[in-house]
């Protein structure tokens, strides 16, 4: 199975770059993974923005993917929740595990309905160069806690 990091937006700030890469690398160790950049809409309009930022990412979507939207109206769930997830869908043969941060104004409910889970960091709002460190550490932690690793502590 390989994890795609899936984000609409633009490059990442030099003040997180090097920790998110260091977080992927580690997560390397245990599965592929990588980082999809999808341009921001140039639309000015929220739901067009929305429209066409959710285009691009079914436009990216294979057979056989499974999505997991962050959205702050999602489920809370705890780092070993994560790992069971992440471990189901290995032992599912799931040919991409794809985690989406989407747009700043998020995407369309067609999207929601077509995401296999959708997690919630936080009801708190995070900007999105935040949420892409905090996803990595998270996934990077989760991937530890399947191999009982020192990383996690109960």
């Amino acid at each position: 199975m390989k994890i795609i990091l899936l984000t609409i937006g633009r490059q990442q700030d030099t003040s997180t770059r090097e920790a998110v890469a260091d977080f992927t690398d580690r997560i390397k160790r245990y599965f592929p993974c990588e980082w999809k950049l999808l341009p921001p809409s140039k639309f000015t309009e929220p739901d067009a923005i929305r429209k066409a930022e959710t285009k691009l990412v079914e436009d990216f979507l294979e057979k056989g993917d499974f999505l997991c939207l962050l959205d702050e109206r999602g489920k809370n769930i705890s780092s070993p929740e994560l790992a069971q997830l992440i471990q189901q869908k290995a032992n599912e043969s799931c040919r991409q595990l794809i985690f989406l941060i989407g747009g700043a104004y998020g995407v369309e409910e067609s999207l929601r309905k077509k995401a296999g889970f959708v997690w919630s960091l936080s009801r708190l709002v995070f900007p999105h160069q935040i949420v892409r460190l905090i996803l990595a550490e998270q996934v990077y932690r989760a991937c530890s806690i399947l191999r009982n690793e020192k990383y996690h502590h109960d």
